[in-house]
């Protein structure tokens, strides 16, 4: 075995170059992902024949695992989005709650019913909607629903199955997905509310200057017309032109399909819980059943309003979309397997379960410091779930609760580096310094209120 010392040396030049290489050389993740990991392979135990295999072996293992789960959830959002669902139940929540609930039904609705909407195509589909609510809540009023869209974006991402980083994370850490989904969603909307709630009051004591906090632009020439609000910036997804609708669905309808999907996933997870195990239930809540049925009911209900090939333009485009997070995930998993096989997590084991720090406390410090270094969620998130892998089990935590606390962590200081953070100041129609206000502020907050909601739960399982 090799000396202790030199194989942590190694690991550090491994995980340190693929920062580097991500931040400074602007190399793309998935190629700096597994050229950290062939170096980790080739210079510890792994070695030069058993490294390909280890990447391989990690890479299956995870795509069996996600594969059809975030296709099949990017395909649901896609569809939900032909079909103008999201704006519409926004809308109906609006009239229910009244106009000064506006920032807390965005949060909670965007952070659970739609979080298997892609998060760049969320962002590009609610933001008009924010814009256009925002006047109605006085002079800070689009600052209020920026953070409102931070909140509730990117907590279901990471939090929320079948979010695509939460399904990445929970296939990474073999946490199942019912449980990912019922955990995530009991911490993940007290954590979209309270931020929500923490933001407004915070914003009373930010001093918001519209001419230095919005964009020129708009402080010229006011509130700009729905296109230009529309508009995707540099870097965001290319959407499908919608047109004409022959028809609308009713409302309850239109919804049914996330609410089927969640339901039985719920589900399975409750019968999990109380060994109730018929063939049929078994079957009908597994999370890749449940999803397949959720798509396959939306593409049904889509196609009674909208022409099958602007269908089929959408359901192209989820796929083009779902690719990159698959390949980073499956490497990340690959990372996990040489870290493992080269005696690295024996080494990481010991450390997290020093007592120095609590162990979940530790994961949100590794995630935190990725995401700050890395500016993605996603990919943050993600390698942090590959690292701990092959020590997650030992931890002294639930490992829902493991992929909890990296999610938590990821969702950390986000700044300049993201394309999000860019695409958020188009859409929004804020300066960068409003941005940090809006999308920063808004998003350290989910993360530092997120932690010690997990920390209580680990008390209690």
């Amino acid at each position: 075995m090799p000396d202790d010392s030199l194989l942590f040396l190694n690991t550090a030049i491994a995980i340190c170059g693929i920062v580097a290489t991500i931040t400074w050389l602007k190399i793309p993740p998935v190629f700096a992902l597994l050229f950290g990991t062939f170096y980790l392979g080739l210079t510890t135990t792994v070695g030069a024949k058993d490294t390909p295999k280890a990447i391989s072996d990690g890479f299956a293992d995870v795509m069996g695992d996600i594969g059809i789960l975030v296709t099949f959830g990017v395909i649901l959002g896609a569809l939900l989005t032909v079909t103008n669902t999201m704006q519409r139940l926004v809308e109906a929540m609006l009239g229910l709650f009244g106009e000064r609930s506006i920032p807390y039904v965005v949060a909670v609705t965007l952070s659970s019913l739609f979080t298997s909407i892609y998060s760049d195509v969320l962002l590009v589909l609610s933001a008009p909607l924010a814009r256009r609510l925002g006047p109605r809540l006085g002079p800070r009023g689009r600052a209020l629903m920026g953070g409102s869209l931070t909140a509730g974006i990117e907590v279901g991402l990471v939090f929320v199955a079948p979010g695509v980083a939460a399904v990445a994370i929970a296939g990474i850490l073999d946490v199942p997905l019912g449980q990912m989904f019922a955990v995530g969603l009991a911490v993940g909307l007290p954590t979209a509310l309270l931020t929500t709630l923490a933001f407004g009051v915070l914003l009373r004591y930010m001093k918001w200057d519209p001419e230095r906090d919005e964009s020129a632009e708009d402080t010229k020439s006011g509130e700009a017309d729905e296109a230009r609000r529309a508009r995707p910036a540099v870097g965001a997804p290319a959407e499908v032109p919608l047109g004409p609708r022959t028809r609308e669905l009713p409302l309850l309808l239109a919804v049914a399909p996330v609410l089927l999907t969640l339901v039985l996933i719920a589900g399975g997870a409750i019968a999990a819980t109380m060994s109730v195990d018929p063939t049929a239930l078994v079957f009908l809540t597994d999370p890749v059943v449940a999803i397949v049925l959720g798509a396959t009911a939306a593409y049904a209900l889509a196609s009674r309003v909208r022409p099958r090939d602007e269908i089929n333009g959408a359901i192209a485009t989820a796929l083009t979309q779902c690719g990159p997070i698959l390949v980073l995930s499956g490497v990340s998993g690959s990372l996990g397997f040489v870290i493992e096989g080269s005696g690295m997590a024996e080494i990481l084991g010991d450390a997290f379960t020093s007592g120095f720090l609590p162990p979940l406390l530790l994961v949100w410090i590794v995630a935190a410091v990725l995401h700050i270094a890395l500016g993605s969620i996603s990919v943050a998130g993600i390698t942090a779930a590959g690292i701990l892998a092959p020590i997650a089990g030992n931890l002294d935590a639930p490992l829902v609760l493991v992929a909890l606390a990296a999610g938590s962590g990821a969702l950390f200081v986000p700044h300049v580096s993201s394309n999000f953070f860019w695409m958020f100041q188009s859409l929004l129609g804020f300066s960068t310094r409003g941005t940090i206000k809006t999308h920063t502020i808004p998003m350290t907050l989910a993360s530092v209120i997120s932690l010690p909601i997990i920390l209580a739960a680990s008390m209690f399982t």
